[in-house]
């Protein structure tokens, strides 16, 4: 996901899609040590999708106390 896409999200959408990030993360992982190596990219994918709405999560709030 772009970073444009999870700026338009408000917080709440942010954070839910956080934790559906995280339970993809951990079937994902359970992928990847069965030895299936598609899981593998996609894991890359969505690692750095968390980031960025991390990111911007944490811009947010930084942003409400200034």
């Amino acid at each position: 996901m772009k970073a444009s896409k999870v700026r338009e999200l408000d917080s709440t959408e942010l954070r839910k899609q956080l934790d559906e990030g995280d339970e993809k993360m951990f079937r994902l992982r359970l992928q990847y040590q069965m030895g299936q190596a598609e899981a593998l990219k996609n894991l890359r994918v969505l690692r750095k999708d968390r980031a960025r709405m991390m990111t911007i999560l944490r811009e947010r709030e930084l942003a409400e106390k200034k």
